[in-house]
């Protein structure tokens, strides 16, 4: 009977600590995200800028923007975790 109490407060006191962690770390996810959209936002832009000013090739426009997007992509890691 005394186990049963005992395990009973302790997940009633884990309970909150585990919600909280869980809804900290979705905020974590859903920033990550956000920072891969913009990424994605701003690579589009700026590729078209690039072939609209036709001051490269398309292959270094297209580096460009995966370059770009390699970056956003370690930033969305960095806000993650």
């Amino acid at each position: 009977m005394n186990k049963i109490i005992l395990s009973l407060v302790t997940a009633a006191l884990l309970m909150p600590a585990l919600s909280a962690h869980a809804t900290y770390q979705g905020e974590q996810r859903q920033d990550a995200r956000n920072v891969r959209q913009e990424t994605r936002t701003q690579g589009r832009e700026e590729k078209r800028d690039c072939v609209a000013s036709n001051n490269k090739s398309n292959a270094q426009c297209r580096h460009d923007k995966r370059q770009n997007r390699q970056t956003g992509r370690q930033n969305a890691r960095d806000v993650k975790w």
